[in-house]
């Protein structure tokens, strides 16, 4: 799983992450990135190896793949050009902008240097997209500022960021380029729908400054999806995901949130320049909150495959079952065991076993509806729960399932550490429909569990309905 990209905060790309998975097994990860029972490489700077991160030919970004590397230069020198024609066609600062980019300046000190074990904490966490909350202060600038301070701020805000990111250089510096092209576009195309007019404004006006603040959060955001996606899908360690690239619902709510708060921030700094620190306190209090709900999410999260664990899955399919009682439509759940799944890890080694669940929850997330719910159960076996399906559209997508996991190619190593490819794996699976198997989730996962064991002692690779409660009977497709 690639490492946090940060957007509006910065994107974190590719290259590194906040733990090292155990070799001992498929389970734990270790802390900054040091297996169990070794010691921590020395990170003293007169070590051999920091000495050596300081020479361009042990830089990490030329691990990356091909692709990677030719984007990540021909984007960074295309953005570099851009640079050069914002700065060619500048105007020299008022002092009024002077004191405006002061402002925007020490509140995101405030916020940066307030919230730096929270943010440490985050990234750490953080496996797809982070939102590091800094368009609060970036955003507005881009709408008040002239660009070359604007371009300014981002680099005294990611100077400050360099202490708490703690990544390659490489990354960090993609970041950084991405906040600034990001801000100086927005800057344009406001600039170019008339720049602000907020002085004097009438109700009707007001409508027409706030279609203007939303078109260019648009851009500015759309400016970084675009950037931070393309490096993302070219990272080479998995196949790219909607979420894996764009983040999650939560992450792209969270981002558009701080977007907002932004444009509250650039009003207040127009109208009534004081109350700017009011922001500086709300972005504080912010950043404490979004770390609670990555807290809340990382406890339904199963950290290796990222989809739901028992916890999270359960809480989901407890209220799905609830409202198709409560309105009398049918639930299915799959239960799906990979087949000889001990094998992998027993000819290849743990890591490659990893990577084969990292592949099949994203094979699962890939083929099932967006209404769907993934989860691990533990081990080697996943669950689906299917709202509104009955025994036909239950069987069919475990069918769809077992199939696109006979197709399924994993790039991975061995216990050499040599390229292999793991292919013609199989999967079991176990369909279970409410109210048909159970009227309550234990009941309608014992079905399905004990559809499994069948689909395993009939031959593997194949999909077992659960025995009906009233006839007892079983169907088996291949």
């Amino acid at each position: 799983m690639p490492p946090p990209p940060a957007r509006s905060g910065s994107p974190t790309l590719p290259g590194q992450t906040a733990a090292t998975p155990d070799p001992q097994g498929n389970g734990a990860a270790v802390a900054g990135g040091s297996p169990a029972g070794h010691p921590a490489p020395d990170t003293s700077s007169d070590s051999p190896s920091t000495r050596r991160s300081f020479k361009p030919q042990y830089w990490a970004l030329w691990r990356r793949p091909k692709a990677f590397i030719a984007f990540l230069l021909v984007a960074e020198l295309a953005a570099v050009a851009w640079f050069v024609l914002v700065f060619v066609d500048m105007t020299a600062p008022t002092r009024l902008d002077l004191l405006r980019f002061a402002i925007l300046t020490a509140g995101a000190t405030v916020h940066i240097q307030m919230t730096r074990r929270q943010e440490e904490r985050r990234r750490n966490r953080v496996r797809t997209v982070l939102i590091d909350l800094t368009a609060v202060w970036v955003f507005p600038a881009a709408i008040i500022l002239p660009a070359p301070l604007t371009i300014g701020l981002v680099l005294l805000i990611r100077v400050q960021h360099w202490f708490v990111a703690r990544r390659p250089a490489h990354n960090f510096v993609f970041s950084s380029i991405t906040h600034m092209l990001a801000a100086t576009v927005a800057h344009r195309v406001f600039v170019a729908l008339g720049g602000q007019q907020w002085m004097s404004l009438t109700a009707l006006s007001s409508l027409g400054e706030f279609a203007k603040l939303l078109l260019v959060g648009l851009v500015y955001e759309a400016v970084q999806i675009l950037y931070v996606g393309s490096i993302l899908s070219l990272s080479g360690k998995s196949k790219p995901t909607i979420r894996s690239v764009l983040g999650s619902k939560a992450d792209n709510l969270l981002e558009a949130i701080t977007i907002g708060l932004g444009a509250v921030t650039a009003i207040l700094l127009v109208i009534l320049p004081p109350t700017v620190a009011i922001m500086a306190v709300v972005t504080v209090v912010f950043n404490r909150l979004a770390e609670l709900d990555q807290l809340q999410d990382d406890v339904r999260t199963d950290p290796k495959t990222q989809v739901y664990n028992m916890r999270g899955w359960t809480e989901s399919a407890e209220r799905a079952l609830a409202r198709a009682a409560k309105s009398d439509d049918n639930l299915g759940i799959l239960m799906i065991d990979l087949d000889h799944f001990k094998w992998i890890n027993d000819t290849y080694g743990h890591p490659a076993g990893d990577d084969v669940l990292r592949n099949l929850a994203q094979l699962l997330d890939e083929v099932t509806r967006p209404a769907d719910v993934v989860g691990r159960f533990g081990g080697e076996e996943f669950l689906v729960l299917l709202p509104d399906a009955d025994q036909a559209a239950a069987t069919g997508a475990a069918e769809r399932i077992r199939s696109s996991v006979a197709r399924l190619r994993i790039a991975t190593t061995d216990k050499r550490g040599d390229q292999i490819t793991v292919s013609d794996r199989t999967a079991s699976i176990g369909v279970a429909v409410f109210p048909d198997h159970g009227d309550s989730l234990e009941k309608l996962m014992h079905a399905a569990d004990a559809a499994v064991y069948e689909a395993k002692e009939g031959g593997r690779n194949q999909v077992r309905l659960a025995e009906h409660r009233a006839h007892h009977g079983a169907t088996t497709t291949h």
